[in-house]
């Protein structure tokens, strides 16, 4: 893959300056290491982020795009911090990413490479995991590479995996926390018109067991664009034609708007499950949606929060709502080298117990406080986290804000 270039700086200036901006962001939290990767002869090029582990071995999912950067992943490393800490289970954030196209043909001979450049790392301080981009069989590609079944999480279940993806833990999640958030704002869940922007495998599990509860999806999204119907999308239709045309089905359905439309729509409940930085404050000021859950990780920034936050809107956090993910993670991490599989029944359990307990909890704090449930929430993850660097002394300066 050709090297992208930044205006006319010399390779050698976009170096400097990324090394400068990754330094300037380090702060009392982390990231602890940074790890930058790339392979001559694949074009392989990536980044591992250890942000903390106070609480434990850094885990996070390992995602692959073709604009990827080493800022978004320290973010995402920095949520994995928090989101551990939320759930109160015992590891720190990390995140890894590559930077390239999922869909080309060498996709393989690239995440290779990248679990051989990381060799030092892997399993010995970071679990690849499934993230954007990644599927099953690419978690098998890892632990193939490493020659080590504890390499990655997320394994099909014919290696003795927990396949997130398949069972759908993550959107499950997201629809447990709408469910339990509209029971705390008072709003019912049944017959609630439901937008969820990102019909993936997130976005598919938490508009199925959305439905399962009595919600209406009333609009749903791909890459290839959106579809609404006022009367309520066709979950099932459309989930078969996923299965046999990928993020074409919206079209294959008939109807296909911009993809941006989800966002737009009338609604009672709206559910980001896609990228990061969807909900500016246009879109906050304007959704008709009382109540928000992200799906996705950050797909609203401080600003949009704030103007969800004024205008008495509730919103459920990405690191207390999409947490299914990170629970099942856990358990795959306890069972990696065991000969007994993990039932899904003990995660799917721990999952609606976990965000059914945080959900109330950070929209009464909120409330309470008047503050941004994301202030919320990050108070709690944060009185975890310096709790842990404290025993360990550590001992962070006095700390103000916490950046996300």
């Amino acid at each position: 893959m050709p090297r992208p270039v930044n205006g006319d700086r010399p390779p050698d200036q976009e170096v400097r300056e990324a090394m400068t901006d990754m330094l300037a962001a380090m702060d009392e939290w982390g990231p602890e290491k940074v790890v930058c990767v790339s392979d001559q002869r694949t074009g392989m090029r990536g980044v591992l982020v250890i942000d903390n582990t106070a609480r434990g071995m850094g885990k996070g999912g390992t995602r692959m795009s073709a604009t990827l950067t080493v800022e978004e992943v320290a973010r995402l490393a920095r949520t994995m911090t928090w989101k551990w800490a939320a759930v109160d289970l015992f590891h720190g954030g990390a995140k890894a990413g590559i930077l390239g196209d999922p869909s080309a043909p060498d996709k393989e001979d690239v995440l290779r490479a990248f679990a051989r450049a990381l060799a030092n790392e892997v399993p010995s301080e970071y679990v690849f995991g499934l993230d954007m981009g990644l599927t099953e069989s690419d978690a098998a590609i890892f632990v193939d590479e490493l020659r080590d079944r504890g390499a990655a999480v997320g394994l099909p279940r014919a290696l003795g995996g927990v396949p997130y993806d398949q069972l759908g833990v993550t959107g499950f999640g997201v629809a447990e926390a709408a469910d339990a958030a509209a029971q705390t704002v008072g709003l019912a869940l049944k017959d609630s018109r439901v937008a969820i922007q990102g019909f993936g495998a997130v976005g598919q599990a938490a508009a199925e067991r959305l439905v399962e509860l009595g919600a209406t999806i009333v609009a749903t999204s791909t890459a290839a664009g959106a579809v609404h119907d006022a009367g309520g999308i066709d979950i099932a239709r459309l989930a078969a034609l996923r299965t046999e045309f990928g993020d074409d089905c919206v079209r294959e359905y008939g109807g296909v708007q911009p993809a941006d439309a989800a966002l737009r729509v009338d609604c009672d409940i709206l559910v980001p499950a896609a990228r990061e930085d969807v909900i500016d404050d246009a879109i906050a000021a304007a959704t008709t949606a009382r109540l928000v859950v992200e799906g996705a990780n950050l797909p609203t920034n401080p600003s949009s929060r704030a103007v969800l936050h004024k205008r008495g809107l509730a919103l459920v956090p990405d690191f207390i709502a999409n947490c299914g993910g990170i629970i099942a993670a856990a358990h795959s991490m306890d069972a990696r080298y065991s000969a007994i599989p993990v039932d899904p029944d003990t995660i799917f359990t721990m999952i609606s117990a976990k965000v059914r307990a945080n959900v109330p909890t950070v929209l009464g704090e909120s409330a309470a406080r008047d503050i941004t449930p994301h202030e919320a929430a990050t108070g709690l993850a944060h009185a975890r986290v310096r709790t842990a660097m404290e025993l360990r002394g550590q001992r962070p300066a006095d700390v103000t804000e916490v950046r996300l």
